[in-house]
């Protein structure tokens, strides 16, 4: 099998690290999941079983499988964020280009999900402008989409913070949480971020 074009690769900027899952992230990443199961449930599609059921460490081994599967194909590039705290990684989040498709389209949507912990600090935006710039450099990408439902203010911030373009009103376009939910779709091409020398050039002035 083949890899994803420019995956894997780990992205830094300041304490944010963003790199592929290890196997010994299961305590984290179930800590985090389990902790912040409020904050999530109601934005992601997941299958009608108990929250704990859905992110036990048997859970976590699954996806991680299933994430290196979709990497080894080319069709995902799969990142744990984590934040480098006294010298230590300390998993917050995650972040995915899925559904890349090449040649004449070259473009991916990226999904993520940020502890709420350390919400508010600037580490999703980041997270995304890493990811942004990745895809149009060594991921050879031309467009990254992102899709999000009207109601999630805090999702909608990130990627009007970073200048997303909205796109358009998907009626009915995913099932979470048990109903067809409304999304809005927002995007980038290279071409917005070029004259910027990228989404993270753009990210720093804007937060400096």
């Amino acid at each position: 099998m083949t890899s994803a074009v420019g995956y894997p690769a780990v992205l830094t900027d300041g304490n944010v690290v963003l790199r592929p899952y290890r196997r010994g992230d299961a305590g984290q990443w179930v800590e985090v999941r389990t902790y912040n199961e409020a904050w999530l449930r109601q934005w992601e599609a997941t299958p009608p079983a108990p929250w704990a059921e859905l992110n036990s460490t048997a859970a976590f081994h699954m996806i991680r499988r299933a994430m290196r599967k979709g990497a080894r194909q080319g069709e995902s590039m799969p990142f744990a964020i984590c934040v480098r705290e006294q010298g230590r990684e300390r998993l917050v989040g995650h972040i995915n280009l899925g559904s890349i498709v090449r040649r004449a389209f070259s473009s991916a949507y990226c999904g993520y999900w940020i502890d709420s912990r350390v919400a508010g600090r600037g580490i999703m935006p980041t997270a995304l402008a890493l990811v942004v710039d990745h895809a149009f450099g060594p991921g050879r990408l031309h467009r990254v989409e992102v899709n999000i439902r009207p109601e999630n203010k805090p999702s909608r911030r990130v990627v009007e913070k970073l200048g997303f373009r909205e796109e358009g009103y998907h009626p009915h376009y995913m099932f979470i949480d048990g109903a067809w939910r409304d999304h809005i779709g927002y995007a980038l091409t290279w071409e917005d971020v070029a004259t910027d020398g990228g989404l993270m050039a753009r990210w720093r002035r804007r937060r400096g």
